[in-house]
């Protein structure tokens, strides 16, 4: 069920209510079912295999608690662990690393067939056994106790604003919310209010026109020039921006609407000018769990430099992996993780005096390149169509056509209004936040959201990008 969807409006009004009329002590119990009645919506087969994860994190947590830091207590830690990353096996990357060994016998001359299994992508998979897996860890660091309440922690594990595409949350930070369920308030109402309409205005609004303009660029690469790439990916950062960081707050309004606060994924990720804060701003609550559970783990910062950069970037191909089943997704990690170690290796103490105007605009205008790049890397289907890319690039790097001109303006039309909104957002430092105190700009800034949303909003025709990893 879409959060883009009239299914998900009355899904919303119906639990809404019920939420307001159950006793305190059933809430667990209607979260539960109406984050069910959610996840099966799209396909009630996977109700199961969620189930299955729900049940063995919550066992598994228990005896480690139970055995302590002994090597009973390790033991189930590693089958826990194990089993999460098997079910993320077989369901994400069996056919993936199938098809690669395949591929890599084949040039060896050796032309083997080997099966692959034919099996559909549980939606939100990474994101549980994620949220599962960390809960796991955590208990076993002593961090947090066991939820000795299954049906607390079940909803915990499938909380339906979150379920499909995170952010992914700790068990410190939103059981014992669950737990408390405190009645919304005014103040709850018009959080979850701006965050869901400005939400709804990034992905309907400026990621699902945006998309329009990508892919017709895709679908004529032989025909495009250098210029229209630059204009693709360009539309393509705001995009993906609009797509992930607007399914973030709609996911964080919905929440809300429970006097239910979740940790913020996106705090102005293009306004940055190094590829450590981007990390810090973009998909937050992924970058903290790799930052705590595998950069950590693997030596972080401790040990030599070249160390260091060793587990940058097996952390960072591993980000990459996480994101799909792909080639492609493992060479944008790997990118990511060249721009942190060249960072590291380069970067100075801040001096004494602040940078000037110049300096900050041209580190930040090469940052944004850099991370528009990346994107290109990110979208690409295929290592092949990477390729026509770059050819098409060397071939017609200046040419201008009017389609070049009509996709740069379309994607303007489309970009304006949002970054507007998100600069006044950044220079008042309130990226969760309407960013006006005044009434009148309050309400001339709702009227133009909705008259655009309803107007030109590209309702129900794409699902959400992350939807797919």
């Amino acid at each position: 069920m879409p959060f883009n969807s009239m299914a998900f409006v009355y899904f919303l009004l119906f639990f809404g209510f019920l939420y307001l009329l159950v006793p305190r002590r059933f809430t667990s119990l209607l979260f539960l079912a109406a984050s069910y009645l959610f996840y099966g919506w799209w396909e009630w087969r996977f109700l199961g295999l969620l189930l299955f994860t729900t049940i063995a994190a919550y066992l598994f947590a228990i005896g480690i608690s139970v055995s302590g830091r002994t090597a009973t207590g390790r033991t189930l830690l590693t089958v826990s662990l194990a089993t999460n990353l098997a079910v993320l096996g077989i369901f994400k990357y069996a056919n993936f690393f199938a098809l690669s060994l395949a591929s890599a016998l084949s040039a060896c001359g050796l032309h083997v067939s080997i099966p692959t299994l034919n099996l559909l992508l549980p939606v939100g998979i990474s994101f549980y056994t994620f949220q599962t897996m960390a809960y796991t860890i955590d208990v076993w660091r002593g961090t947090i106790p066991p939820e000795r309440n299954l049906l607390n922690f079940a909803a915990f594990v499938s909380f339906f604003p979150l379920l499909l595409a995170g952010p992914i949350e700790r068990g410190s930070h939103l059981l014992p919310q669950l737990k408390l369920t405190p009645r919304p308030q005014r103040e709850d109402f018009r959080s979850a209010v701006w965050l869901m309409v400005f939400g709804y205005f990034l992905k309907v609004f400026l990621a699902d026109n945006l998309a329009l303009v990508v892919d017709q660029i895709y679908l004529n690469l032989n025909q495009a020039s250098g210029l229209d790439l630059v204009v693709c990916h360009y539309a393509y950062a705001f995009q993906i921006y609009g797509d992930f960081a607007g399914y973030s707050f709609i996911a964080l309004g919905v929440a809300r609407l429970f006097a239910i606060k979740l940790n913020e994924n996106f705090h102005f990720p293009y306004f940055i000018s190094t590829p450590r804060n981007f990390w810090r701003h973009w998909h937050i609550t992924l970058s903290l769990w790799l930052r705590d559970y595998l950069y950590i783990p693997l030596g972080g910062n401790r040990g030599s430099r070249p160390a260091m950069y060793r587990s940058l970037m097996l952390t960072m191909l591993l980000g990459g992996l996480w994101h799909g089943a792909a080639w492609h997704f493992v060479l944008w990690g790997g990118y990511q993780g060249f721009l942190l170690i060249l960072h590291r290796m380069f970067s100075i103490k801040t001096p004494a005096q602040p940078p000037s105007i110049l300096k900050r605009l041209s580190t930040w205008f090469l940052m944004f390149n850099l991370t528009c790049f990346g994107w290109l890397l990110f979208r690409v289907p295929d290592l092949q169509t990477l390729l026509i890319i770059f050819r098409r690039s060397i071939a017609a790097p200046f040419s201008v056509s009017d389609r070049t001109l009509y996709w740069s303006g379309l994607s303007a039309f489309y970009i304006v209004f949002p970054l507007a909104i998100l600069l006044v957002q950044w220079r008042k430092s309130a990226p969760t936040r309407m960013p006006f105190e005044s009434d009148i700009l309050k309400a001339i800034t709702y009227f133009i959201m909705l008259f655009l949303l309803l107007a030109l909003g590209s309702w129900g025709t794409r699902t959400f990008i992350y939807f797919g990893f």
